[in-house]
């Protein structure tokens, strides 16, 4: 079986909405075993699980409240087995989600730590008196309103920096580090491969609890989450330190791997310093490439982003994505045109990139009724912020329930599941589904688009970005233009073109220049046996 080091790809599956096989309308672990076959044919060689533990469900698995149970909802353990044995008989690694900053309240360890003062489990979270006969500081949770919430039975504040469901763990207490140590053990011993680590940014905190500053440049609710520089609840004094101990686990382990879920945050300083911390905290940790998620659509700029990125990086394995259950898709936030010029250019980074379940036939956001909202974090009725939006069910094929259900769905079927499926896109070789496939299998099979170096490149034409991949006497050329009309440029030497965005019919090449359409991507390949030969 391949290793971390030339695993390629990354899909992530919101195990919810990828396929139901028992007839109540969500998705099941037995789903994700059933289109395998699919993901191999694509030319995946790794997946990533959302959360598929015992949960209440008030943040749809990211409250668990077992992390060695599977909820019944998605099947047990046995089915879980199942799906790990067929992904390794396929040559496909399995990641699954951690979420060790906050438990569920139901989770045992809350039921006690809140039954007194002196339980033993009291410190297993964060506890604190009120201030003033109010909070203890002015933090604010993400979900809304303050991040602290009194308990009636002990008579104090307990910290959530999310739903008040989701107590934080205070991670200053060993005995936590060592529980969430086990939890990965527990699944690496299983035969899990990696572990995709929710939330880093609580994992450490300001020991004073001082309260987070204003944030000057905001001006709307003064008591909103974007009101303040979040530099006292987050990133605290042992944030790396944290880090690097629950990633050492895998050193007991051969072939094991974790990548942080992290979104730096500009108001604490240069963004590739804070990526740094993580990247370099462990040999076998990383972090996910979000920034692509501004939509900044900027060719210079996304030039200058990844190259940071990979500075950062140094010598972590980087991790490319676009989206995941929490960004709306894509091709909602660009439009179907720019999404693909972007998941090409996403497809050709260095080291591993990753998918979100249906991108790879382009699938966008739901058009959900306010009756549909299920997710806690949103606005009340909002069919605008809602997370639901990005996670409708899998458009499999073009039946009544998108081939995802025999009954109605828990999210409704977005009515573009008429064309925009993976059956109609398997059956015409120009679709989006087969230009994921090609550079895919590309990826697997050219060392110099994973392993390769990347340079950005000056192409003269301020519109089209321009990178160079090189690995020994191997160049690629990757471009994409970024103007809504045809661009042209010069390319530095002779090349063939490899696959791109658009028909090769409509790349017109003259006297070394060549005239690409809008939102095209190219990629061109030199390798050094043609060198020789060169006039």
């Amino acid at each position: 079986m391949r290793t971390w080091h030339n695993v390629a790809s990354l899909y992530q599956i919101y195990p919810r909405s990828f396929r139901d096989t028992n007839g109540d309308g969500i998705g099941d672990l037995n789903g994700i075993t059933e289109k395998l076959d699919y993901l191999a044919w694509l030319g995946v060689d790794a997946i990533w699980i959302s959360p598929f533990f015992v949960s209440p469900m008030t943040d749809f698995g990211y409250d668990i409240a077992d992390y060695r149970k599977i909820d019944p909802t998605f099947g047990g353990l046995d089915d879980f087995r199942a799906l790990l044995e067929r992904a390794h008989i396929l040559d496909i690694k399995v990641m699954i989600d951690l979420v060790p900053c906050h438990t569920s309240d139901q989770h045992p360890w809350f039921q006690e730590a809140r039954s007194s003062r002196d339980n033993p489990r009291r410190d297993y979270y964060v506890w604190r008196d009120g201030r003033d006969g109010n909070e203890p500081n002015n933090w604010r949770s993400l979900s809304g309103g303050s991040s602290w919430e009194f308990d009636e039975q002990t008579g104090q504040f307990y910290l959530h920096s999310f739903l008040k469901t989701q107590p934080d763990l205070n991670w200053d207490n060993p005995a936590v580090r060592n529980e969430i140590k086990n939890v990965v053990r527990f699944w690496f011993d299983m035969g899990v491969d990696g572990m995709r680590v929710d939330a880093i940014w609580g994992i450490s905190k300001d020991p004073e609890f001082g309260d987070d500053s204003p944030n000057p440049d905001f001006h709307g609710d003064p008591e909103a989450y974007g009101a303040f520089i979040h530099d006292h609840c987050k990133m605290g004094p042992h944030f790396q330190e944290y880090l690097r101990e629950l990633a050492s686990v895998c050193d007991e382990y051969d072939d094991k791997q974790m990548v942080f879920e992290f979104y730096p945050d500009e108001k604490l300083g240069d963004i590739y310093q804070q990526y740094r911390q993580v990247l370099t905290a462990h040999p076998k940790a990383s972090a996910f490439f979000m920034e692509y998620r501004q939509d900044e659509w900027h060719a210079e700029h996304t030039g200058q982003k990844i190259e940071n990125y990979l500075r950062a990086a140094d010598s972590a394995n980087p991790f490319f994505c676009v989206g995941n259950h929490d960004q709306p898709r894509v091709a909602s936030r660009l439009g179907t045109e720019r999404a693909r010029a972007l998941h090409f250019l996403n497809l050709l980074t260095p080291g591993i990139s990753v998918m979100y379940y249906g991108d790879e036939i382009g699938m966008t956001n739901g058009e959900l009724t306010a009756d549909d909202i299920q997710d806690n974090f949103s606005p009340v009725n909002s069919t605008i912020d809602s997370r639901d939006l990005e996670r409708t069910p899998m458009q499999w094929d073009d039946t009544q329930f998108a081939g995802f259900s025999s009954v109605q769905p828990w999210l409704p079927v977005h009515a573009n599941a008429i064309r925009t499926n993976v059956l109609t896109q398997a059956m015409h070789p120009d679709s989006l589904l087969h230009l994921h496939r090609r550079l895919l299998h590309l990826r697997l099979s050219m060392p110099v688009l994973q392993h390769g170096t990347l340079e950005v490149i000056n192409t003269g034409n301020g519109f089209v970005l321009g990178i160079k991949r090189e690995l020994g006497s191997e160049r690629a050329y990757i471009y994409i233009n970024f103007a809504d009309a045809p661009q042209h440029f010069f390319i530095p030497e002779h090349t063939e073109i490899i696959a791109s965005t658009h028909p090769h019919r409509s790349i017109i090449r003259k006297n070394g220049q060549l005239t690409i359409p809008s939102h095209c991507g190219i990629l061109l390949l030199h390798k050094g046996k043609w060198l020789n030969s060169r006039p």
